[in-house]
């Protein structure tokens, strides 16, 4: 996130209110190039696996998926009545 800048000077002519507009223009599109480089390299696609590493990464998903189904199991079992609601 950007630093916050606070700006307390007063503006006396409008040429003055004009040149601070255009600074301001091009700080945002700083920022908008900024922001646009960042989240492009956030999404970078990767390279074809092999079928080794399909098979791989397939296996190490199912081991979670079990994984994550014994825990919630777990959990509900020992803290479900927190969550059940309480017949009348």
């Amino acid at each position: 996130m950007l630093p916050v800048r606070k700006i307390e000077k007063t503006y006396t002519t409008l040429e003055e209110i004009r040149e601070r507009k255009e600074q301001l223009a091009t700080d945002i599109q700083k920022d908008n190039d900024r922001f646009s480089s960042l989240w492009s390299q956030m999404f970078v696609s990767r390279k074809d696996s092999s079928k080794g590493e399909w098979i791989s990464s397939l296996i190490t998903n199912g081991i979670t998926a079990v994984d994550t189904f014994l825990l919630v199991r777990k959990l509900l079992k020992n803290y479900g009545q927190m969550f059940r609601r309480k017949r009348k």
